[in-house]
């Protein structure tokens, strides 16, 4: 062990080692608790029509569809399964940390109820110069654990499900947010009412609908 260069190639290896060591406790940390697999899914699970909505909490887009949405499930919520899945675009810097936190919030079963708040106070979250300070505020108001969420939006474990999410959208084909499939066939619509049209001839294909009744609420 006189070689000096033996000594610090030792010393080199050891901290290297160490630094893996730590990295891989601190991540287990986050990840403590952290169930994954969980399907954002409202309405009734066993609908034989789906609605699956690929959307980016920071694509204003995406919160003007919101109230569409919301319309859409009033109506027809027993006879839907809707599911919501990740596409944080490029464009949006703070989409991804913004999905972290619903993720947060959803394993403390308040997905849907941080996804509402996201897209109300979007403007907020998003010009701001310490979002997460909000997104915790968000918790609170929740009456989530805020410990608990803190450690779960670092979870690497959720960033890889949102990361899941948006390679699906990738294979089918999806650019833009939000992207809707209804029982899995990419939807084209102009209107509100074209949207609604489509999901209630989905659920009632041999009911005529009066569409100039309808309220175009997320227009």
């Amino acid at each position: 062990m006189n070689n000096p260069w033996v000594i610090i190639g030792i010393i080199v290896v050891l901290l290297i080692g160490g630094s893996v060591w730590y990295s891989g406790s601190v991540s287990e940390k986050y990840n403590e608790g952290v169930d994954a697999s969980v399907l954002h899914v409202k309405g009734n699970p066993d609908a034989t029509v789906t609605l699956v909505e690929y959307s980016d909490f920071q694509c204003p887009a995406c919160a003007a569809a919101q109230p569409v949405v919301k319309d859409i499930m009033n109506e027809f919520g027993n006879e839907i399964k809707f599911e919501y899945k990740h596409f944080p675009l490029p464009m949006h810097p703070l989409a991804e940390p913004a999905a972290r936190a619903a993720e947060a919030a959803g394993q403390q079963g308040k997905f849907f109820e941080f996804h509402d708040m996201l897209f109300e106070k979007q403007k907020t979250w998003s010009n701001s110069p310490n979002p997460t300070a909000l997104f915790v505020q968000y918790a609170e108001e929740l009456g989530l654990d805020v410990q608990k969420f803190r450690q779960h939006m670092n979870a690497s474990l959720l960033s890889d499900r949102i990361s899941a999410d948006k390679k699906d959208g990738e294979k089918l084909g999806i650019t833009g947010t939000p992207t809707f499939f209804l029982n899995g066939e990419k939807m084209q619509m102009t209107s509100y009412n074209d949207f609604y049209e489509q999901i209630a001839r989905a659920v009632n294909p041999d009911v005529k609908f009066d569409l100039a009744t309808t309220t175009a609420t997320g227009e």
